[in-house]
């Protein structure tokens, strides 16, 4: 039987706990939360994207955004982010609030985000990509751009920072080439790295393994849980339920625009809303009645009613975890 020597299992780290106050249930109250958004509420014509009533994501942990496609997930961050604005609704970041506040401010606050889809300026170097990511550079105001000396120092600094960040990320030895010559994995990598320039308290990451090879998926397992090791608060949209297991400390669900649980990654594993969605089953019913959550008035008319009020919440989530222990 043959193994690859060169892929070594992930290391475990401590789960963060303690992290919410009261029974964990969608909006439940954190012990210390950097993020607090109340009845948001983004919507793109009939569409509603986005319709969260209350939503706390704790300090100092790991949290999963986890749901199915077209579930809203996005979206909520580009409103939390700045790269869009809610029809209604209001949050706070570190206590200070960030309602319509545009995307750069946010980032000087300390919040930043990478993107599904990387976003490294291709025609610039690594080294040049990395630069672009610190926060009151001198040199970028105009009169002080005609004086070398009133930069250069700090020019120096930022590019000794950049430096140590590649090297961490091992990508170092790219650091001269054009950022399109990478592949996606460590473009993925480059804009962890770039964000980390800035020096963030909080770090939002959207689907940060989509379109990146085993060869380095533990990388940036290791990257993320060593953003919480310095003390950072990580956010992430992520739908390998494996990974979700291995790193998360708290999960939040969402399903058609809005929170359908939170809990810890083993808790929210056995939630029947849950197993439906990531396991494609009971798709004759509707999981809304079957939690409790509509009236049996209100099922899909594509699923049947009666089935619905009649079934098992506890039972369906047994067999869920049952059919994926099996896999």
């Amino acid at each position: 039987m043959s193994s690859d020597s060169s892929i070594t299992p992930p290391i475990a780290r401590v789960k963060t706990t303690g992290l919410h106050v009261g029974e964990a249930r969608p909006g439940v109250p954190k012990t210390d939360p950097v993020i607090v958004a109340d009845g948001v509420r983004r919507t793109f014509g009939g569409l509603t994207a986005v319709d969260i009533d209350h939503l706390e994501i704790p300090s100092n942990a790991i949290t999963a955004l986890i749901g199915p496609n077209g579930a809203g997930k996005t979206t909520l961050f580009n409103l939390l982010t700045g790269f869009d604005k809610p029809d209604q609704g209001s949050w706070t970041f570190a206590g200070t609030s960030i309602s319509g506040v545009p995307a750069f401010k946010v980032s000087r606050l300390g919040q930043v985000r990478t993107f599904q889809l990387t976003k490294a300026l291709g025609l610039l170097t690594v080294l040049d990509n990395m630069k672009l990511g610190a926060k009151h550079q001198r040199g970028e105001r105009l009169f002080a751009s005609l004086i070398p000396p009133v930069w250069r120092r700090q020019e120096a600094e930022i590019e000794e920072r950049a430096f140590e960040l590649l090297t961490r990320f091992k990508l170092d030895a790219k650091a001269s080439d054009y950022a399109a010559s990478l592949s996606g994995g460590q473009r993925k990598l480059l804009e962890m790295a770039r964000a980390l320039m800035s020096e963030p308290s909080l770090v939002m990451l959207d689907e940060p393994m989509a379109g990146v090879n085993p060869a380095l998926t533990q990388s940036l397992l290791e990257h993320i849980l060593d953003l919480k090791d310095q003390g950072m608060t990580v956010l992430f949209v992520e739908h390998d339920m494996h990974v979700v297991r291995h790193i998360a400390d708290w999960v939040i669900v969402m399903a058609e625009g809005r929170i359908v649980a939170e809990g810890d990654p083993a808790e929210v594993m056995r939630n029947p809303a849950v197993v439906d969605a990531y396991l494609g089953a009971h798709q004759d019913l509707d999981l809304g009645v079957v939690t409790g959550r509509y009236a049996a008035a209100d099922a899909d008319p594509t699923t049947s009613a009666d089935a619905s009020t009649a079934a098992d919440a506890e039972a369906i989530a047994a067999q869920g975890e049952a059919e994926e222990d099996a896999k």
